[in-house]
């Protein structure tokens, strides 16, 4: 059975987005990846309270390949300390499981 997670980050304008979500699709690392925005996200930040513009990259991906996409995400990512947060998917279709295991399968 596959074990499928979501993995969300965020970045800074639609475009940086689109260019995450395009790339770990493109490596197989994710099955697909959506992108919404812009959100409002408020954080601590070097010692200071900050209010930023934001996209958000919804990753669908298997256990087996998180480990890789997280370093991607690592490599191509601007942020000094992105957001990179899995969350395990407890239930879903057999069909749409099976779906993310073949095209997240290593090349």
């Amino acid at each position: 059975m596959t074990h499928a997670l979501t993995v969300l980050t965020t970045t800074d304008s639609a475009a940086k987005a689109e260019a995450l979500a395009r790339g770990a699709v493109e490596a197989r690392l994710a099955a697909c990846a959506q992108v919404s925005g812009p959100v409002t996200s408020v954080y601590h930040w070097q010692a200071a309270i900050e209010t930023s513009e934001e996209w958000q990259v919804v990753f669908k991906t298997t256990e087996t390949r998180y480990d890789a996409l997280e370093a991607h995400l690592l490599a191509v990512h601007d942020y000094d300390t992105p957001e990179i947060v899995a969350t395990p998917v407890l239930r879903a279709s057999a069909a749409y499981l099976e779906w993310i295991a073949t095209e997240t399968a290593a090349p």
